[in-house]
């Protein structure tokens, strides 16, 4: 199922041309109720002073607010929950703790969001009720839970969970915590973002069963592998983030073709089961605002953008809106009390600490009107030396990257600073290493499996999403991956196609526990950049491992903060003509035959 290529490069331009606009807006839906929640001990936020800001510059007037969204995004270092309407409300932080909340879903009857949060240094399942901003928990073990979904009745929760090294679908009593939780699915395939149909008895997932991530559907009036069924049927592409319309009948997921790169939104009717799926637009995550609109996540090589169709007909019904952070979670939200609880305002309205302050060094040896080269202490690599805008963010991310990984993984880099006498490979004559701006990973983190990346194309270009291996396996740092990573060593072991496609996908996902590195290094402003064009036939051309800290200079206004413009000027090498002085030797040569004149007799008279 490739995507349709007209709609799909509209969008692409207008992605690359950051419009943010505004359209229509979707309808509401009405749900039963759900049973209230055992409260939490120690459940307010923690207490922040509170600062201007954006989400609450324009407050809508007093009343119940429709047709909004749950984020979850992450500013400040941490992933955290918003309300959001693209028409009537900007940005609202519901949640602004030092911890990561994902993966909001609400409640049935609207009141409570369950969401995955680290509040504990562990992976749990907790409920906040957007009445009275009350935190429950609703899930307490050492291992990973995450992406909840509710049932029809509120009375339970699926979610993923991880089991040994691979993640399982599992349903648990909300409002009997003391129950054990039962198993949807088991085994060694990796099963993920469960949702939960409105009709009650079925759960759509994501599920590499088959070989590549899909969508299939779990009947729980059945048991074994008769409750399983394979929706999508797509060999060629992946499947994630699974969402039911409200009334049940419809099913809408994100494709990625691995053929192309592009992703699209597909939509399965379960009144006509046999038929294909239907492409609706461009995206990667959708959610249904009412059972007339879609709206989807757009992803781009470095931000993300909202947008939304008509799920009838595809048609465009909100240009691509930009967000200021990466998305980590989804989810409708068709009504909210406002103004919000006074636990809610406090978050609303908290100034999150910046994750560092620049300073410029003076340096007595610089010219005037030019940037200082700051040494990196405790780093080795070949000139341990950053530009003097980009050191102090550079030693914030190493810091928290250590704290989070568990190990100094920029204690060691193949490149920092590189001058300008120094030759890198072919391609790369314009690389951003020569700006005092990025720096590129020990590649050899990659062969030793403490790295992986996964490979994400965003329109012509590739890209690379890089996770590290935490040090600590046991829950309490990174998370369960769930995308399968790039395997470049294959291209050395004998398989032709591999080798012209400069590797393959892993036959399967690593286990464990990774960090997602790229995108706490966005949080940082360290930028990925693309692959070369002959990435496949040359592995220094992937460029997976470099980021750089452009700060919206393109690459030439960034040398000229270091260098004079005369030293960016290539001459044009001219060979001159060479005279030479002396005959050129040949080597031996066999004499020519010469005729001897023969002498002629004479007569003497």
């Amino acid at each position: 199922m490739n995507p349709a290529p007209r709609l799909s490069r509209l969008l692409l331009l207008l992605v690359s041309l950051s419009l943010p606009l505004v359209g229509a807006a979707g309808c509401g839906s009405e749900t039963p109720a759900s049973p209230a929640l055992t409260p939490l001990e120690s459940a307010s936020p923690t207490p922040l002073q509170p600062a201007d800001s954006e989400a609450t510059a324009t407050p809508p007037p007093p009343g119940a607010l429709q047709n909004l969204l749950l984020l979850s995004l992450t500013e400040g270092g941490y992933a955290h929950l918003y309300a959001y309407s693209p028409e009537i409300l900007p940005l609202t932080r519901l949640t602004a703790d030092p911890w990561d909340d994902l993966s909001p879903a609400l409640s049935p009857d609207g009141q409570w969001v369950a969401y995955a949060s680290r509040r504990n240094g562990y992976w749990d399942l907790y409920a906040l009720n957007l009445q009275t901003g009350q935190v429950n928990r609703l899930t307490d073990t050492p291992a990973y839970d995450g992406a909840p979904s509710w049932s029809p009745d509120g009375q339970w929760i699926v979610y993923e969970t991880l089991v040994g090294d691979s993640l399982d679908i599992y349903v648990r009593s909300v409002t009997d915590p003391a129950q054990s939780p039962l198993p949807v699915s088991e085994g060694p395939a990796m099963d993920t973002s469960p949702v939960w149909s409105p009709l009650g008895r079925q759960v759509a997932f994501v599920s590499n069963r088959s070989g590549d991530p899909e969508i299939w559907l779990a009947d729980l009036d059945r048991v074994g592998e008769e409750r399983f069924t394979n929706l999508s049927r797509s060999p060629n592409s992946v499947e994630s983030h699974p969402v039911w319309s409200p009334d049940g009948s419809r099913l809408a997921w994100g494709s990625t073709s691995l053929e192309t790169g592009l992703s699209g939104i597909y939509v399965w009717d379960s009144r006509q089961p046999n038929a294909a799926p239907r492409w609706i637009g461009s995206g990667d995550w959708p959610v249904w605002r009412g059972e007339g609109q879609i709206l989807t996540r757009l992803p781009a090589a470095n931000q993300t953008f909202l947008t939304a169709y008509a799920a009838d007909n595809g048609a465009l019904t909100l240009p691509p809106v930009l967000l200021p952070g990466a998305l980590r979670g989804l989810a409708a939200l068709p009504s909210l009390a406002w103004p919000l609880p006074p636990a809610l305002q406090q978050a609303a309205a908290a100034s999150l600490p910046p994750l560092y302050l620049p300073a410029i060094t003076p340096a007595p040896n610089v010219p005037a009107g030019r940037a200082n080269l700051v040494r990196l202490q405790g780093v080795d690599a070949p000139y341990p030396q950053l530009h003097d805008m980009a050191d102090e963010s550079f030693q914030a991310l190493r810091a928290r990257l250590a704290a989070d990984s568990g190990w100094d993984v920029l204690g060691n880099l193949e490149n920092a600073f590189v001058p300008l006498t120094i030759p890198l490979e072919p391609g790369r004559g314009e690389d951003w290493l020569y700006t005092g701006r990025a720096f590129s990973l020990n590649p050899v983190l990659l062969n030793a499996g403490w790295m992986v990346a996964v490979r994400e194309d965003i329109g012509p270009q590739t890209y690379w999403r890089v996770y590290l291996r935490t040090r600590a396996q046991d829950g309490s740092q990174g998370q369960p991956l769930t995308q399968i990573p790039w395997d470049f060593s294959l291209r050395y072991r004998g398989d032709p196609s591999a080798y012209e496609a400069g590797g393959a996908l892993m036959s399967a996902v690593p286990g464990g526990y990774w960090l997602d590195l790229t995108s706490l290094a966005a949080q940082y402003g360290w930028e990925r950049l693309p692959a070369l064009a002959n990435w496949r036939s040359y592995f220094g051309g992937a460029r997976f491992n470099e980021f750089a800290f452009t700060q919206g200079l393109d690459w030439r206004s960034a040398m000229l903060e270091l260098y004079p413009p005369e030293a960016l000027v290539t001459p044009t090498v001219v060979i001159p003509p060479t005279r030479t002085p002396t005959r050129t030797p040949r080597g031996y040569q066999t004499p020519t035959l010469t005729r001897t004149p023969t002498p002629r007799p004479t007569f003497t008279p």
